[in-house]
C-alpha cells in the first residue's frame, strides 16, 4: 500500500514474514498456528513504513490510508499540559500530561477507531463488530457514526454504565454478555466470523497498534524533542505497543534518535503482563478483580507483542493499587484539575510510585487515557458525597 510516496505494509511481530495491508488480513497466519488456550495473541502484525520523511506534521502522513478516507471527526491533536501546580507539588519540573480524555468520545480509543474506519471506507466496508469493557466501543460507535459505519459492540454486562449510553446514542447495536471482556472477544470473534464486517479487536487488528501510536507522534512533535520518561496505564498491550510504534517510526525515518523510557503501569488486580515481565513469560490466567475497568483483562491479547516491546527497548513494568489508583486520580483533579477515569489516573499513580528513582529535572509525560465521567460510580469511591441536604445557610455543619 502506498501513498505520499511511503510504502506500508504489515509484518509479523514475530517471524518477519510480510502480509498486503488489506481486509480479512489480521494475525500471521503461520504464527497463529501457535495459538495457545488462555494466552495471549500469536502472530501480531505491526505496520512498517519505507520511504521519505513526511513533510507534513498531520499525523495522518504518517499511517497507511489516505487522509480523504477519514471521517470528518476531530481525532488527536490532544494538548500535552505544564501542570504547574503538579510540578511544584512533586519537585518535577519537566513533568507533562497528554490528556487523551479530550478526544471525540473521551478515549484515546478514538485513534484506532479513525484509522479503523478510514480503512473501512477505503474499501468499502460497511460494517465493524468490536468487543470491550466500554471505551473501545463507545469509541468505535461514536467515530463509526460520523463516518456512516454500522457498528456492533459486545460489551460486558458489568461495563459502566455511561459508556454503553454512549455507545447507544451513537447508534449501535449493543449486546451486552454475561461474563468478562475475555468472554465479549470470543463472541465477537464468532459474530464477525458468521455475519462479516471489519473486525476492530483490540490487538487482533493491527490498525489498532497503529492509530494508537499517533499519540507519541504528537507527544515528540508538541514537545520538539523526545521526552525521558513516558508513563503508560496497561490492560491488554495495545496502547503501550502503539506508544512503542510510535516512536520506532520517528527513529526509522530519523526525525528522532532515541527511545524514551517506557513504563507500563498495571492495576495490581490485573497485571498479566506485568506478572510476565518479571517471569519472563505467560503462565494460567488469573481472574481480573480491579477498579480501573479499561485496564482489566484476564488475558492480555496483545501481551506477547507488548512484553517483547518492553524487552527490546529496555521498558520497566510497575502495578498499582486500586488505593493507589484513586488517589492518583483525586490527586489530579484536586492539582490539576484534570479528571481521568481510574484506568487513566493509574499512569500517574505509576509515576507517584517511581519518582523517588527518576531524576526531578527529566522530561516524563504521563499519558491520561480516558475522561473521569465515563466511569462516575468509581469516582465516587475516592471522595465523600454530602449526606445532608439544607434549607437554610444554619444547617450547614
Amino acid at each position: 500500500m502506498t501513498h505520499k510516496s511511503i510504502h506500508f505494509q504489515y509484518q509479523c511481530s514475530e517471524c518477519g514474514r510480510e502480509f498486503d495491508i488489506i481486509p480479512d488480513v489480521y494475525l500471521c497466519s503461520d504464527c497463529a498456528a501457535k495459538q495457545v488456550k488462555n494466552r495471549p495473541l500469536r502472530g501480531i502484525l505491526d505496520v512498517e513504513l519505507n520511504g521519505p520523511t513526511p513533510d507534513s506534521r498531520d499525523v495522518r502522513a504518517f499511517l497507511p490510508v489516505p487522509a480523504e478516507f477519514f471521517p470528518t471527526i476531530p481525532v488527536g491533536n490532544t494538548p500535552l499540559w505544564t501542570p504547574e501546580r503538579l510540578r511544584k507539588q512533586t519537585g518535577f519540573s519537566g513533568l507533562f500530561i497528554k490528556d487523551d480524555g479530550l478526544n471525540p468520545t473521551g478515549s484515546l480509543k478514538d485513534r484506532a477507531s479513525y484509522l479503523v474506519a478510514a480503512f473501512a471506507r477505503q474499501h468499502g466496508i460497511h460494517t465493524v463488530v468490536v468487543a470491550s469493557t466500554g471505551n473501545a466501543a463507545s469509541s468505535m460507535s461514536g467515530v463509526g457514526a460520523a463516518a456512516g459505519l454500522n457498528i456492533t459492540i459486545f460489551i460486558p454486562k458489568t461495563a459502566p454504565e455511561a459508556k454503553m449510553v454512549q455507545s447507544l446514542q451513537y447508534g449501535a447495536s449493543v449486546i451486552l454478555v454475561d461474563g468478562t471482556y475475555d468472554n465479549a472477544f470470543e463472541l465477537s470473534m464468532e459474530f464477525a466470523a458468521k455475519n462479516g464486517g471489519l473486525n476492530r479487536n483490540t490487538g487482533y487488528n493491527p490498525l489498532t497498534i497503529e492509530g494508537k501510536k499517533t499519540a507519541a507522534l504528537e507527544i515528540f512533535f508538541q514537545l520538539g524533542h523526545v521526552p525521558d520518561v513516558v508513563f503508560v496505564p496497561v490492560g491488554d498491550g495495545v496502547i503501550i505497543s502503539g506508544i512503542f510504534k510510535g516512536f520506532r517510526d520517528l527513529i526509522h525515518l530519523k526525525l528522532a534518535d532515541r527511545m524514551p523510557t517506557i513504563v507500563a503501569v498495571q492495576a495490581e488486580g490485573s497485571n498479566a503482563i506485568c506478572r510476565a515481565f518479571e517471569a519472563g513469560g505467560f503462565t494460567e490466567p488469573i481472574s481480573s478483580d480491579t477498579v480501573a475497568d479499561s485496564i482489566s483483562v484476564d488475558v492480555p491479547r496483545n501481551g506477547v507483542h507488548a512484553l517483547a516491546n518492553l524487552q527490546r527497548f529496555n521498558g520497566r513494568c510497575v502495578s498499582v493499587t486500586d488505593d493507589e489508583i484513586l488517589d492518583a486520580q483525586k490527586q489530579l483533579s484536586s492539582t490539576a484539575g484534570l479528571f481521568p477515569e481510574p484506568a487513566a489516573a493509574a499512569s500517574f499513580g505509576g509515576f507517584m510510585k517511581l519518582r523517588g528513582e527518576l531524576d526531578s529535572s527529566a522530561d516524563i509525560v504521563v499519558l491520561s487515557t480516558g475522561n473521569g465521567l465515563k466511569d462516575i460510580v468509581s469516582a465516587k469511591k475516592g471522595v465523600t458525597i454530602p449526606a445532608n441536604p439544607i434549607k437554610k445557610l444554619e444547617e450547614i455543619q
